[in-house]
């Protein structure tokens, strides 16, 4: 029955998107474990798979994680009601998140990336905007006000991880906890909405180092983040030459000149 709808409805849109190449230019069944070795293969992208509900989850966990966080990805429920209309439901693929939930109920910590979880806000945002606008053509200024918010809160969302402003999912143990992030990402987001422009470009989102994560176990890291903003004056996530000498003279770690050799009083 799959191949049947996906002949019918689909295969000439995978087609013309170039996403049957690797499967000899038909949709080819995998069972769940050759599936799962094949997203490690692929992790460029480039494919798509149709799975039932529960293969669907395990395996775009998998793409998540393989990705770096299970943060990252959203899940997507698409449909036809009687009429015609297009049906759509938004969720986080990972769900609930229960340990950092009860951490967060404790008073603990956590350090959530709500990529995820955002992305499907916005998906609904976007889906309910444009059945309104359907269904009532004068909806539109509205419309594009919403267009326009959740286009900019994305933007906001990722150039703050490309800032390396990240939770600590990307930005290892230096990274943000959950309000931290929720806060630069608003921060940036005030500023978008007010000019629509980015003073610096984001630079390129790198591996964190991991070599020395031990030597952070200990560290007091929101109080580290806090020292840091004093002189991150822009908020980018750079200090530049002025401010970091000012920070390592307050420090008392400034290197200092050599004393100059006096000649001898002979």
């Amino acid at each position: 029955t799959m191949k049947r709808v996906f002949d019918e409805d689909y295969k000439y849109e995978f087609e013309a998107a170039g996403l049957l190449e690797r499967s000899g230019g038909d949709l080819q069944h995998l069972i769940s474990d050759a599936a799962t070795m094949q997203l490690i293969r692929w992790t460029e992208g480039g494919f798509g798979m149709a799975a039932h509900n529960y293969d669907g989850d395990m395996l775009t966990d998998q793409i998540a994680q393989v990705h770096r966080s299970p943060g990252f990805i959203t899940s997507n429920l698409i449909g036809k009601d009687d009429n015609g209309r297009m049906i759509k439901e938004f969720e986080a693929s990972h769900g609930t998140v229960t340990d950092l939930w009860l951490d967060h109920q404790a008073g603990k910590e956590t350090s959530l990336n709500p990529l995820g979880l955002v992305e499907a806000l916005i998906g609904a945002m976007n889906h309910s905007a444009t059945l309104k606008l359907e269904a009532d053509e004068s909806f539109k200024p509205t419309h594009d006000k919403i267009s326009n918010y959740t286009s900019t809160l994305r933007l906001a969302l990722h150039n703050t991880f490309r800032y390396g402003q990240g939770t600590r999912d990307m930005a290892g143990v230096t990274g943000l906890n959950t309000e931290e992030f929720v806060g630069k990402v608003g921060w940036r987001l005030g500023r978008y909405l007010a000019d629509q422009v980015e003073i610096e470009a984001p630079p390129v989102l790198e591996e964190p180092d991991r070599a020395n994560r031990r030597a952070f176990e200990n560290i007091d890291m929101p109080k580290l983040h806090s020292m840091f903003d004093k002189y991150d004056k822009e908020g980018t996530g750079k200090v530049g030459f002025k401010d970091f000498a000012k920070m390592l003279v307050k420090m008392g770690i400034a290197p200092e000149k050599s004393p100059m050799a006096k000649d001898p009083d002979v």
